[in-house]
């Protein structure tokens, strides 16, 4: 696929995204904005993240926040992958301990049935007013601003178990049994985030990730027949706009090359698979983000320094986004993240000065 830029990209991380020599490999974190950062805290003093998402200046404060502590070379929004459910017509709540709760959820035909397909720019128009704020504060400046959305499994499994799940027996019971319900709440979630990542992308989102976080959940023949075809329809929707898209899961080893076949320019590799052995399985055609060990944080300088410099070995020269396998930890220490931006900037810069001599 060739991306569509106005110009050949500057920036290290859409350099990276389009496969293009970069000075430095690029490094962003998920969950950069958080509980992790002082800064943060002190907003969630006087706002509920729901709150947070709502008031777009605020909002563009928080996602700016890791770009100023950091120097990451992307920010990305900050939102939450399940506030398309409310416009669909769900009730959402953040309970304290608990995290997301979706009240009534979703389980049967008629269920489905009266959920909605919103307009993004009308019942989400918040987040992107956040999207153009971020842009604008961004503009002059080589860091990216990367847009996201749930993935239709992952967004589905919250909406039917009503909140996180571990062993997800009422999706997968759902799945099997109903397939004709199952078919019609996946079209209509793909439709909607496909609807919703445009948006973010017309907005000013220079890329956007898709968060298939829990399909790892899945064998691959499951994957296969319940999600990638729903997932394909986001994806080359998205793609559409000629902005770069990042297709990421966890646990996913096992479901590479069917993710790769759903679509995204850039695959996200949790940290249980090497980046060698990914590269070798999905081949030169897509770029590659990841994957260092969120709790490689926590170790000790050293092995963090080792830890950083076993990814940057494994990782293609070309065509590499440094990242977490997941997301950052709450109580992540804000200077060892620091440290891992600056380490990758150094190597890898290293690694470009010595192929130029």
């Amino acid at each position: 696929m060739t991306l569509s830029f106005n110009a050949t990209p500057s920036s290290r991380f859409l350099r990276a995204c389009a496969r293009l020599p970069v000075d430095a490999t690029p490094v962003w974190f998920m969950r950069q904005a958080g509980r992790y950062l002082p800064q943060y805290r002190a907003i969630r003093t006087k706002y509920s993240l729901l709150e947070i998402t709502r008031r777009p200046e605020v909002a563009a404060e928080v996602t700016l926040q890791p770009v100023e502590a950091l120097g990451v070379d992307a920010a990305i929004l900050f939102a939450d992958i399940l506030l398309p459910v409310e416009p669909m017509g769900l009730r959402l709540e953040f309970v304290p301990g608990k995290g997301p709760v979706i009240h009534e959820p979703v389980r049967t035909a008629a269920d489905v049935e009266r959920l909605r397909v919103p307009d993004p720019r009308a019942d989400l128009g918040h987040v992107l007013e956040t999207v153009r704020l971020v842009r604008r504060a961004l503009e002059g400046r080589d860091v990216a601003l990367i847009g996201f959305a749930g993935a239709p499994f992952t967004v589905a499994s919250y909406m039917v178990e009503g909140g996180p799940s571990r062993h997800y027996r009422t999706t997968k019971q759902m799945m099997y049994a109903a397939p004709d319900a199952w078919n019609a709440l996946m079209t209509k979630l793909a439709d909607t985030l496909a609807a919703y990542l445009t948006a973010q992308a017309e907005a000013g989102a220079q890329a956007v990730q898709l968060f298939d976080s829990w399909v790892g959940a899945l064998s691959l023949p499951d994957y296969r027949r319940y999600v990638l075809p729903y997932s394909q329809r986001v994806l080359k929707a998205v793609e559409a706009t000629g902005v770069p898209v990042i297709h990421f899961g966890t646990g996913t080893a096992h479901l590479l090359e069917a993710m790769r076949e759903a679509g995204g320019t850039v695959i996200g590799v949790d940290w249980r698979e090497p980046l060698d052995r990914a590269h070798a399985r999905l081949g030169d055609g897509v770029a590659l983000q990841g994957n260092l060990d969120p709790i490689a944080l926590f170790a000790p300088p050293e092995v963090l320094r080792e830890q950083v410099k076993d990814v940057l070995r494994r990782a293609p020269r070309v065509g590499h986004i440094f990242n977490l396998g997941h997301g950052l930890l709450p109580d992540t220490p804000v200077e060892a993240v620091r440290a891992v931006v600056e380490m990758v900037h150094e190597f890898t810069a290293d690694y470009t000065d010595d192929a130029e001599k």
